[in-house]
C-alpha cells in the first residue's frame, strides 16, 4: 500500500514537529551525495533496511507492509520544486509483544542499528510507547516505535533522490494481509515475544 504524495507531506510535517522524519533526512543528503540515486532505488534501499532489521530479531517477528508512500521535495519559503522526492516504507509488526517484552524488542533493534554505524538521534524510554529514531550514513530516517494496543512499527525513509515513481515494495511478508482497516491489530502469539511476565534482572535479550 502506499500514501498519495499530499497525506505523506502532512505526515512528513507532522514529523519535522517531532524533530525528526523525513524532512530531516532531505537536509542530510546533498552532504552525503544520496542524490545521486532515484527514488526507487532509495526505496528499495529502505526495503532492506528494514529487512536487516527484522533480521536482527529473535525469535523471528510476523509482520507485513504497512503504508508507505512518497512527497516531493521543495526549498525556500515559497516551497520551490527541486526535481526530488522522499520515499517512506513501513513495516507492521503482527506478532503480540507485551509490555513486559516491549523495551527487549527495542534493545535488540537500537543494538542492532548501533553495530551497523547508525546514529540514534532520540529515545523515547516510554513503559507503554517506547520509540527510537536513527539515521544511516547515507541519510535514511529509521523509527521503531510502539503505537496502540502494542503495535510496533518499523518506518524508513529516503533522503530527497531524484524523482521517480516509485513501485510497491516486492519483500514478501511473512504473515498473510489481513483485510482490515489500518493498521491491522497484532494477532500472531510468540512464546517468547508475547510473554506477560518480566525478564529476569540482567538477563540477555535475545
Amino acid at each position: 500500500m502506499r500514501l498519495p504524495r499530499t497525506a505523506l507531506t502532512l505526515l512528513t510535517l507532522a514529523a519535522l514537529a517531532a524533530g525528526c522524519g523525513l524532512g530531516a533526512a532531505a537536509g542530510s543528503a546533498k552532504d552525503k551525495g544520496a542524490e545521486k540515486l532515484n527514488m526507487q532505488q532509495g526505496a528499495t534501499r529502505a526495503d532492506a533496511i528494514l529487512q536487516e532489521t527484522l533480521g536482527a530479531v529473535q525469535p523471528e517477528l510476523r509482520w507485513n507492509h504497512g503504508p508507505g508512500g512518497d512527497a516531493g521535495c521543495t526549498k525556500g519559503i515559497a516551497g520551490a520544486a527541486t526535481g526530488t522526492g522522499s520515499a517512506k516504507r513501513m513495516i507492521s509488526i503482527l506478532t503480540i509483544v507485551s509490555e513486559q517484552r516491549r523495551s527487549a524488542l527495542m534493545g535488540v533493534i537500537e543494538r542492532d542499528w548501533k553495530g551497523r554505524g547508525y546514529v540514534i538521534k532520540n529515545v523515547r524510554a516510554d513503559r507503554e510507547v517506547p520509540a527510537i529514531f536513527a539515521e544511516t550514513p547515507d541519510g535514511y530516517i529509521l523509527t521503531a516505535e510502539v503505537g496502540g494496543e502494542g503495535q510496533f512499527f518499523l518506518d524508513a525513509a529516503t533522503p530527497c533522490l531524484k524523482d521517480h515513481p516509485v513501485q510497491d515494495p516486492t519483500t514478501r511478508p511473512n504473515t498473510p494481509t489481513r483485510n482490515v482497516q489500518f493498521p491491522p491489530r497484532p494477532d500472531v502469539q510468540d512464546e517468547f515475544w508475547s510473554a506477560t511476565t518480566p525478564l529476569p534482572s540482567g538477563s540477555p535479550t535475545p
